[in-house]
C-alpha cells in the first residue's frame, strides 16, 4: 500500500511508445486489462478499463482506479508507429539475408559490436541470435538440398536411366535449390515461434542508417511531440511518457525536442518519463546517432521532467542497469537523469513464477508491463494509474548500486558532421 499524499494525482495522461512492433496497439490495451486486474488482485486495489474515442490514427483507453483510498482517472494513448515497422519488414527471404550481411557489417566495421560486448551479454546474445539462426537455416537447407539431389541421383541409377552428364548435373542443381528453398520458406512461415526474421528486421532498421532516424520516423516523432504539447495544455495533474524497448530512444528524442523548444509550460502538469527495458546502446553506439546522443545529453540535465529508467538483469533483451546516458559517453558534470532502478525479477516474482518465466526471454522483456506476485516499489499500474506522480513516488529512491555508469561508446559526438 502506498502512502497517502496531500496533493494526489486525480487526472493523468499517459503516452505509451511501444518498441519495434508491427502488431496493432490493441494488444497493449488487452495486456494492461489482463495484467492490471491480476496486479490489483494481488496488491489490493481497484482498476477498471473502458474504451474511449480517439482522433484518427490514435488508439487508447481510460483507466479508473482507486488506490490507497484515492480515486484517479488516467487517459492512455498509444503513440503508434507500427505502420512504419510493418513497412520496414521485408517479406522477401533474399532481402532479409541481405539485411543480415549489411547489419553485421555495420556493427562489426564501426566497432560498435565490440563496445556493446563490454556491457551486458544478454542483449548481445539476442542480437547475434537472428544472425546465427539465419546462417544455420541456410546451411541446413543446403545440406538437405544436396542430400535430396543425391537420393534423386541414386534413384536414377537404380532405374538405369541414361542421361548426359551435363543434363544430370543441371537436374541435381535444380533439385538442390528447390529443396533448399522449400526448407528456408518453411522456417520463415514458422517465424512466429522463432522470432528470427522479426529480430533481424529490428536490428537492421537502426543499422541501415548508422543510427540516424529515417525521414518517415522523424515525421512521426514530430506528430508525437504535437500530441504531448496538446496534453500539457490540458488540466491533467501529470503527463507521463512510457517508452518500452526501442520506444525508449524515440521517447528521448520526442521529449528533448519538446523541452528544448520551450513547449513545457511552467505552471502545467508534472512531466514524467518512465523508460522500461531500454536498448538505447544498440543505436547510440553507432557513428551517425549524433541526434540521439545529443538528446540523451540534453534530457539528462533538464529540470523540466523526472526520468526513471527501469530494467532487470533477468531481462536478457535489455541493457539491464546500464545508464543510457553514461554508457553512451555523453554524461555531463550536471547530469540529473535518469534514476536507474532494477525491477529485480528474482525478488518481485515468486520462485514458482520465476521458474516458469526464466527461459521465456521475449515474455520477460514485457514483464515490466505485467503483474508481479511479490511486487516491490516498482508497480507499473500504480505508477501509471495511482495517486502519486513519478516524481513523488521515487523522489527518495537511490539509484541501483550495481548500475553501469561509465562511458563505453566509441562514438560520442552530439553534433552532425
Amino acid at each position: 500500500m502506498i502512502r497517502s499524499h496531500p496533493n494526489p494525482v486525480r487526472l493523468r495522461k499517459v503516452f505509451y511508445i511501444p518498441g519495434y512492433d508491427p502488431i496493432h496497439p490493441r494488444r497493449y490495451r488487452e495486456l494492461y486489462r489482463k495484467e492490471g486486474a491480476e496486479q490489483a488482485s494481488v496488491s489490493g486495489y481497484d482498476l477498471k478499463l473502458s474504451p474511449r474515442q480517439m482522433e484518427k490514427g490514435s488508439y487508447g483507453w481510460t483507466v479508473d482506479a482507486e488506490i490507497a483510498g484515492e480515486a484517479v482517472s488516467t487517459d492512455f494513448e498509444v503513440l503508434v508507429w507500427s505502420d512504419i515497422v510493418r513497412d520496414s519488414m521485408s517479406n522477401s527471404i533474399f532481402a532479409t539475408y541481405s539485411q543480415l550481411v549489411q547489419t553485421a557489417w555495420t556493427y562489426i566495421s564501426t566497432g560498435a559490436l565490440a563496445r556493446l560486448m563490454l556491457l551486458r551479454k544478454g542483449p548481445i546474445i539476442a542480437a547475434l541470435y537472428p544472425v546465427c539462426a539465419l546462417l544455420l537455416q541456410a546451411m541446413l537447407a543446403l545440406l538437405l538440398g544436396l542430400l535430396a539431389a543425391q537420393i534423386f541421383n541414386f534413384g536414377l541409377g537404380l532405374m538405369s536411366v541414361p542421361l548426359p552428364a551435363i543434363f544430370l548435373g543441371l537436374v541435381k542443381l535444380i533439385v538442390t535449390l528447390l529443396v533448399a528453398w522449400g526448407v528456408i520458406s518453411w522456417f520463415k512461415k514458422k517465424d512466429s515461434r522463432f522470432y528470427i526474421y522479426y529480430l533481424m528486421h529490428d536490428y537492421a532498421y537502426s543499422a541501415r542508417s548508422n543510427g540516424a532516424n529515417p525521414p518517415e520516423l522523424e515525421a512521426r516523432l514530430s506528430d508525437f511531440r504535437r500530441r504531448l504539447r496538446q496534453a500539457l495544455d490540458d488540466d491533467a495533474d501529470e503527463v507521463l511518457v512510457v517508452g518500452h524497448s526501442s520506444g525508449v530512444h524515440l521517447a528521448v528524442s520526442v521529449l528533448a525536442d519538446l523541452i528544448r523548444a520551450g513547449e513545457v509550460p511552467k505552471d502545467g502538469p508534472k512531466l514524467g518519463f518512465l523508460s522500461l527495458g531500454q536498448v538505447v546502446p544498440m543505436v547510440s553506439f553507432l557513428p551517425d546517432a549524433w541526434r540521439l546522443r545529443a538528446d540523451l545529453a540534453f534530457l539528462s540535465r533538464t529540470e523540466a521532467l523526472t526520468w526513471v529508467d527501469v530494467t532487470a538483469p533477468g531481462d536478457g533483451c535489455a541493457f539491464a542497469l546500464c545508464d543510457p546516458v553514461s554508457v553512451s559517453g555523453v554524461a555531463q558534470p550536471d547530469k540529473r537523469w535518469p534514476l536507474v532502478l532494477s525491477a529485480s525479477f528474482t525478488q518481485s516474482l515468486s520462485a514458482e513464477r520465476w521458474k516458469f518465466l526464466r527461459w521465456r526471454f521475449f515474455r520477460l522483456h514485457f514483464q515490466y508491463l505485467c503483474a508481479f506476485d511479490r511486487p516491490g516499489d516498482y508497480d507499473y499500474f500504480q505508477i501509471s494509474a495511482g495517486p502519486l506522480s513519478l516524481e513523488e513516488r521515487f523522489h527518495a529512491r537511490a539509484p541501483s548500486p550495481s548500475r553501469i555508469d561509465v562511458s563505453v561508446s566509441k562514438y560520442t559526438s552530439i553534433a552532425s558532421p
